[in-house]
Parts: structure tokens; C-alpha cells; sequence
């Protein structure tokens, strides 16, 4: 068991993001990396659409999110990988606020295993989880960014897409066709003052790596902690990253001070990746 740190949710003087009025939706926030975004940017200020799966869940954490924040943050039951909620969530957004300005896409991640493990209908539903999520939510926000000449979006990925991770095939492989589509839109868009940008999170204290822990350690016969400390040694800082640290570089690439920054792919990793670039 990863015991994770209590949650913080910060509320000191900061540098002024430029995120006040502006409305964000965040995906799948109910919980681990989505809901630490969530939180950094109510914050600064934004109000909030944020979903999950289930709507007690998202109903309750928007209640936390707003009662910690005095944001306003709405909490809307969706399954990113259904078009039809997608449309339902992104219509129903721009009911309640008048305009989506920020799009973080987000998600589950689909199970591990080598290839041989996953049949065709697991891998079409691996890419509707990834890729087709985020160019849906991408393809209902752009208009009106396009059309107001300011915008965000946001994939969060994974460090798999620049050196792909063990046992992680449909990861692997799904995230990088996510970087490859945020790269050509970002070309796309960058004269209508719309940023795309992908952030790689790294190892972190995530209920998500928590289970991925948990589940290596049963195969390899030793316990959670165990697992992670061989993690750990692998990541120059010798530790695994806090929710809140990622939200941190999140929060700084949606703002108004990181308009020329688009079509790139930062880590927040610890220094795991090896790779020069």
C-alpha cells in the first residue's frame, strides 16, 4: 500500500496566472492527477466543469473543490470514450458558463500487459479511452476558441510516449498517436492564439499507480513498497512525484503568461526519461 500524503489544496499568494473569469473543463477529476488540476485551477481562479463516471462521485468532489476554493465548479457525470457524452458534457458546459476557455483532456488508463494479452475489441476500446477522447473534446472546444482568439488545451499523457514502459503496450502506443494529433492541431490553431501542449506525468501518488504497483508486486511475489522503492531508484530524485507538483506545470501552461509556449511535451517525471530531449 502507497501511502499518499494528505491532500493539501493551497491557497497562498502566487504569481497572478491570469486565470480569474476563465472557464476550464477539466477530464476525469474526480480523483489522482484530473482533480489536483482541478484544484490548482480553481485557485488561481477559473470556474470549473469537471467529470467522472459516476455522479455522486464528481458531485462530491466539486463540492470539496468549491467549498476549499469559493470557485464555482460544476460536476457532470461522462465517459470520456462515449462521443455522446462528450457532446453532452461540452454542451452543457457552455450552457452553464457561456464558454469552455481551457481544456484539460484526461482519462483512465487502460490495463497493462504485453501484446499478446489484448484482443482487437480491447485495443478499439483502448483507443477510444486515449485518442478518440481527445480529439472529441478538442473538436467541440476549438470553434469557440477559434472564434474568441484564445484558448487552451491540454493533454495529459504519459513519460510511455518518449520511452515507452514495460508491459504498458496499448499506453504506449495510444499516447504517442495523442501527441502526434495535439502537434498537428497546434500548428493549426497557434494563428487564432489557441495553445496546444502535452504534459508527461511521471511515476506519481496516484490511487492509478497505486493499483499499477500493487498488481506488479502480486506477479513478482513481493509487496507494494517494495515495488515502488525499485521505481524510485530508477528516478534521479529518488522519489515519486506529488499530485501537486504536476498540477503546478499544469496550471502555468493553460495561463495567459504561457501564450507562445505550443506543440510541445514537458515531463514532470523526476528526471526518469533518459532521453537528451
Amino acid at each position: 500500500m502507497i501511502h499518499p500524503l494528505p491532500r493539501v489544496v493551497l491557497t497562498t499568494a502566487r504569481m497572478d496566472l491570469g486565470l480569474k473569469n476563465k472557464v476550464a473543463l477539466v477530464a476525469a477529476a474526480s480523483r489522482g492527477l484530473g482533480r489536483a488540476v482541478a484544484e490548482e485551477l480553481a485557485n488561481e481562479g477559473a470556474s470549473l466543469v469537471i467529470c467522472a463516471r459516476k455522479q455522486e462521485t464528481i458531485e462530491r468532489v466539486a463540492n470539496e473543490i468549491a467549498a476549499a476554493t469559493k470557485a464555482k465548479v460544476v460536476g457532470l457525470a461522462a465517459d470520456v470514450s462515449n462521443p455522446d457524452d462528450v457532446t453532452r458534457l461540452t454542451s452543457s458546459a457552455i450552457h452553464r458558463f457561456g464558454r469552455i476557455d481551457i481544456l484539460v483532456t484526461n482519462s483512465g488508463g487502460p490495463p497493462a500487459g504485453p501484446f499478446e494479452a489484448f484482443d482487437l475489441e480491447q485495443w478499439e476500446a483502448a483507443t477510444r479511452l486515449l485518442l478518440y477522447s481527445s480529439v472529441n473534446l478538442a473538436r467541440a472546444v476549438v470553434p469557440g476558441m477559434k472564434e474568441r482568439r484564445w484558448g487552451r488545451i491540454l493533454n495529459i499523457t504519459s513519460i510511455a510516449v518518449k520511452q515507452p514502459v514495460d508491459n504498458l503496450i496499448l499506453s504506449n502506443s495510444l499516447r504517442a498517436g495523442v501527441t502526434g494529433f495535439a502537434r498537428t492541431l497546434a500548428n493549426e490553431v497557434a494563428q487564432f492564439g489557441i495553445t496546444v501542449n502535452n504534459i508527461m506525468p511521471g511515476y506519481t501518488r496516484t490511487e492509478r499507480v497505486e493499483e499499477l504497483a500493487t498488481m506488479m508486486a502480486v506477479k513478482q511475489g513481493i509487496t507494494p513498497e517494495e515495488f515502488v522503492a525499485r521505481w524510485e531508484k530508477e528516478i534521479p530524485m529518488h522519489r515519486i512525484g506529488e499530485p501537486r507538483e504536476f498540477a503546478a506545470l499544469a496550471a502555468f501552461l493553460v495561463s495567459e503568461r504561457a501564450s507562445y509556449i505550443t506543440g510541445t511535451s514537458i515531463p514532470v517525471d523526476g528526471g526518469w526519461i533518459k532521453a537528451i530531449m
